[in-house]
């Protein structure tokens, strides 16, 4: 079974001497879905940073309210979420389907585990699709089938990039290109949520997002990018970003008053939440 430490039932089509982002993720969360080689990833990670998981921990609250904002503020009621990862507590289509029951969630991933558990959330929700796409490839991604078939471009819709271009490793195009042209294909009205790997450039917690980073690049996933601040913004090139703008992910809106102290690892992920005018 996927979190035992035999691992003795992967399914044929499921490379575990492979590390995968999603199951890295879902390791990170402190899931089921993952092998051995995804919490190597992790157990690597943890031993130059101790508290890695909040990176994981805050993208997925980022997630829950940048998508409680867009379904009670904005009347979207169709969403795009790109690299959708494992279905965790409080995946986007039951945030949005809990205060927009009409909403219509599409996620894209090309993980064989992913598309395996996506297949079984079909079963039980009609408003929850999956596509295959490669969500590195605009050009791929808005021309899929389903996609098609369930977002409707003609109207303005939410498109989500959490937790995913810091592991595009091409050159070109560059992840600021693929958003371009995403954002290119959207209608006016439109929302676009990103989260990311950050350098913060402070002397404080700089070092530490570096390291972070080379263990990531080395590790069995390969992949994990920190950004600068600078480098974000060109994500949202043409967009306006909505208040508090790129701030870390910890502090776009939280749920109430903060009494403990950050992780130094919270000031290592970014996020934010812009309009197409």
């Amino acid at each position: 079974m996927p979190g035992t430490s035999s691992d003795t039932a992967a399914p044929v089509y499921i490379d575990t001497t492979k590390a995968s982002i999603a199951r890295v993720y879902d390791a990170f969360l402190n899931g089921k879905d993952n092998y051995e080689i995804d919490r190597e990833v992790l157990r690597r990670v943890q031993q130059v940073a101790p508290e890695a998981t909040t990176l994981a921990v805050d993208n997925r609250a980022f997630l829950i309210r940048a998508t409680r904002f867009v379904a009670s503020q904005t009347g979207i009621t169709q969403f795009l979420d790109c690299g959708s990862g494992l279905p965790t507590a409080e995946n986007t289509h039951q945030v949005a389907q809990r205060i927009q029951p009409e909403a219509r969630v599409v996620y894209v991933d090309n993980d064989p585990v992913v598309l395996a558990h996506g297949r079984a959330l079909l079963e039980e929700n009609d408003q929850t699709h999956f596509s295959a796409a490669d969500i590195f490839n605009p050009r791929q991604t808005l021309a899929d089938e389903v996609v098609r078939r369930h977002i409707d471009f003609d109207q303005p819709l939410a498109l989500f990039q959490l937790g995913t271009l810091h592991h595009y490793n091409g050159e070109s195009p560059t992840t600021a290109e693929i958003m371009a042209e995403y954002i290119e294909a959207l209608p006016s009205g439109s929302y676009v949520a990103i989260s990311h790997f950050l350098d913060p450039e402070t002397e404080e917690h700089s070092a530490i997002a570096r390291r972070m980073e080379e263990t990531f690049l080395h590790s069995p996933m390969g992949s994990g990018r920190f950004a600068t601040r600078a480098e974000l913004l060109s994500l949202f090139d043409g967009l306006e970003l909505i208040e508090p703008g790129l701030v870390i992910c910890a502090d776009w809106w939280p749920d109430g008053p903060r009494l403990q102290k950050l992780d130094a690892v919270s000031y290592c992920i970014a996020g934010a939440v812009a309009r197409k005018p």
